[in-house]
């Protein structure tokens, strides 16, 4: 499953359209278009073949801070420009057939940050919740928050709820945003809940296995992410998805989130399709 580089067959596929295509790319087309029927992957990235992109993408928006430190601007001008990318890179996605995506919205640990810092992203996720539901339900796009809830703000976990009810009916793809969100506590939490279980009765200790603790996770129902994506350059995961990414492949680039806009989502996507994924076992002979 090695890479696919920009070639003239390549190009020729992008013009020629889904005709020249082999039987593995017209079902993954298909697969895209039966949940976003926008989806166009060969106009918009025509130099990686449709199966080669990855399903799931899971992004550690990092570098907020950062960026408007350059500039000379406070930091929540930063999460104010970061915000500008999370829409970019939905639609982005939309187009090139992802089914999920997953972004890492604020951690367990970003309750350490100043007061004010964390006033100002509790009221930045309100406006956007606000303003971007019109936008996911037009777009057929399903939320689903993962995270713990209790810390969260009364209100906030009001347009959470509200974002939930209203694209529940949805049927495309999966916007996942992690709020107040652990890996370890995620694990915590899925332990306790299956310890509950056999406290109760309900589920014999032996039986339990990978399965078992995956319906108990946050993500419960969703896929595992295939790429994990980090800016500002950060050589670290932290503390995110712990269970999830045991396989996914990781990409790091140095552009700073605000930055972060479609030539830099294909780049992971290339540098992704570029990878053989061997779960554990060996390359083929």
């Amino acid at each position: 499953m090695g890479g696919i580089e920009r070639s003239n067959s390549a190009t020729e596929t992008a013009v020629m359209g889904d005709q020249s295509l082999s039987e593995l790319s017209r079902r993954a087309l298909e697969r895209m278009r039966a949940r976003n029927p926008h989806a166009d992957p060969l106009t918009h990235l025509p130099d990686v073949l449709p199966e080669r992109i990855p399903r799931h993408i899971a992004i550690i928006m990092d570098g907020n801070g950062r960026w408007a430190h350059e500039r000379g601007l406070i930091r929540i001008m930063g999460h104010q420009a970061g915000a500008e990318s999370i829409r970019a890179t939905i639609e982005e996605a939309g187009r090139l057939g992802i089914e999920t995506l997953t972004l890492f919205s604020f951690s367990s640990e970003n309750w350490k940050r100043p007061h004010d810092e964390v006033a100002a992203l509790m009221g930045l996720s309100l406006q956007y919740m606000r303003a971007e539901r019109h936008h996911l339900i037009e777009n057929n796009i399903r939320f689903v928050p993962i995270g713990r809830r209790a810390g969260l703000p009364d209100e906030v976990l009001e347009e959470l709820d509200a974002t939930v009810a209203a694209t529940r009916h949805c049927t495309g793809p999966t916007l996942c945003v992690a709020m107040n969100y652990g890996g370890r506590t995620e694990i915590v939490d899925a332990v306790r809940a299956i310890a509950q279980e056999a406290v109760e009765g309900l589920i014999d200790p032996a039986s339990i296995d990978e399965s078992v603790i995956e319906a108990s996770l946050y993500t419960a129902g969703i896929p595992e992410p295939d790429l994990l994506i980090r800016t500002s350059g950060e050589m670290r995961i932290s503390n995110f998805l712990l269970w999830q990414i045991s396989y996914a492949e990781i990409h790091v680039t140095d552009v700073l989130w605000p930055d972060f806009r479609a030539p830099q989502l294909h780049e992971a996507i290339r540098d992704f399709a570029r990878r053989e994924r061997r779960f554990g076992g060996v390359s083929p002979a």
